[in-house]
């Protein structure tokens, strides 16, 4: 068994994505992607879906706000979120504060999501 430890200084790869939103990917291979992101105040993402990835969210600072096929979750520190395959989201910070999250994604999302 290979135990890892990393932090945000030594991820793979930091990422700025959206509206000067930030990642930090700490896993990425083609079965599975581990992200850190933080979302600034009044961010959003576009809404989109993926074909073959789930992903997992977990709230660590701040409120995420998601929409998902029409009805919108609102998720507080310690509190998580399952998207399947095909669910249409998108995620947004409405608050005053940086919203920071975990991402899960597998397979990974590489050349699997689809704008709308």
């Amino acid at each position: 068994m290979v135990n890892l430890a990393f932090s945000k200084s030594e991820c793979i790869e930091h990422y700025n994505w959206g509206d000067d939103c930030h990642g930090w990917a700490f896993i990425e291979t083609d079965a599975i992607s581990v992200k850190q992101e933080l979302m600034p105040p009044d961010t959003a993402e576009q809404m989109h879906y993926h074909e073959k990835a789930t992903q997992v969210f977990f709230i660590l600072k701040g409120r995420a706000v998601f929409n998902i096929d029409g009805f919108e979750s609102v998720l507080k520190p310690q509190q998580g979120i399952q998207i399947n395959p095909g669910q249409k989201h998108f995620i947004s910070n409405k608050d005053q504060a940086d919203l920071e999250f975990i991402l899960y994604s597998y397979p990974n999302t590489k050349n699997d999501r689809i704008n709308l």
